[in-house]
């Protein structure tokens, strides 16, 4: 599910039950990241697989990439592992205002 900055920023603060996943490449976490994010590049391709299949589905996931595509996908393919929650940050970490953690 599409969520914009501010539906995504908004019900993550109000989620006890909330697993941030950062689905960009190492190179792209180096520029900074969402507190508390989890990083699985879903270029890994099978390698992302074998991660995310590790992860607790009864979480809800807030996923993001750096413009909104990746995580897209990755929120179709955490659906279809039986991950029902999986929340996309629409228009990714480019246009993130929140809080930013530099490496």
């Amino acid at each position: 599910m599409d969520l914009t900055q501010e539906e995504w920023a908004e019900q993550l603060k109000n989620d006890d039950n909330a697993f941030v996943l950062d689905v960009r490449t190492p190179e792209e976490v180096e520029e900074g990241y969402i507190a508390n994010s989890a990083n699985i590049d879903i270029y890994l391709g099978q390698g992302f697989m074998d991660e995310i299949q590790k992860l607790d589905t009864s979480k809800n996931y807030y996923v993001y990439c750096r413009s909104g595509n990746r995580s897209g996908q990755a929120c179709a393919i955490l659906n279809s592992i039986g991950i029902e929650n999986a929340y996309n940050l629409e228009s990714g970490f480019m246009n993130w205002e929140g809080e930013v953690v530099e490496p």
